[in-house]
C-alpha cells in the first residue's frame, strides 16, 4: 500500500499510523493519519485505496469479531465504532473533550477490543490505559493513572496495547 511518496491521492498515504487486516474483504484497513482518512486497500495487486471514513484525524484502529471497526479520533479525544459502510460511527470511549475524568481521554493512541467487546485505550497524555465496558459512559483505569513515571502503578505515554484472554494488559 502506498509507496508512491507522501500525498493524498488514492494511490498514496501520508503518515499511516496503524493497519489491520479485514479478513472478510481480504484487504488492509489503514489509518492514513495526515490525510485524515481511513482507507481500505486490496491485499493482492492493489494499486489504490478506497476511502471508507473521511475527515477523521485517526491514530489507531482495530476490528472486533463481529466486523465492527473501532477508530481513534485523535482530534476529538474519542474512539468511534463503525459498521463497515457507515461514515458517522458511534462514540464508545471518550467524546467529552480532552481531559482526565473517567469519561474523557487525552490524546488516545491505540485501541484493543476484547471478546466481551470492552474497549481498551492507551490514553497517552493521561499516562494510563482505560477500559470501557460495552455500553458504558465512563471508563475504568486498567493500568497507570498515577501520573507519569516508572513505578508499578505508573506509565509514561503508553502507546500500543494488547489484552490477553485472561484480561492482562500489555
Amino acid at each position: 500500500a502506498g509507496g508512491k511518496g507522501d500525498g493524498n491521492e488514492a494511490h498514496q498515504l501520508n503518515w499511516p499510523r496503524d493497519v489491520i487486516i479485514d479478513k472478510e474483504s481480504n484487504s488492509l484497513i489503514i489509518c492514513d493519519g495526515e490525510n485524515k482518512r481511513v482507507v481500505r486497500w486490496p491485499r493482492r495487486n492493489g494499486t489504490r485505496g478506497e476511502t471508507i471514513i473521511s475527515n477523521i484525524p485517526c491514530f489507531g484502529l482495530t476490528m472486533d469479531d463481529n466486523g465492527f471497526l473501532y477508530v481513534i479520533n485523535a482530534g476529538e479525544h474519542e474512539v468511534r465504532r463503525y459498521k463497515i459502510g457507515d461514515t458517522k460511527g458511534t462514540v464508545v470511549a471518550g467524546g467529552n473533550g480532552e481531559g482526565n475524568r473517567l469519561d474523557q481521554l487525552s490524546n488516545p493512541r491505540y485501541v484493543f477490543v476484547d471478546r466481551d467487546h470492552s474497549v481498551y485505550v492507551s490514553d497517552c497524555e493521561n499516562h494510563r490505559v482505560m477500559k470501557w465496558e460495552e455500553g458504558s459512559k465512563h471508563g475504568i483505569v486498567g493500568a497507570g493513572g498515577q501520573g507519569e513515571g516508572n513505578s508499578l502503578t505508573q506509565l509514561s505515554y503508553p502507546r500500543g496495547i494488547v489484552v490477553d484472554q485472561l484480561g492482562s494488559v500489555y
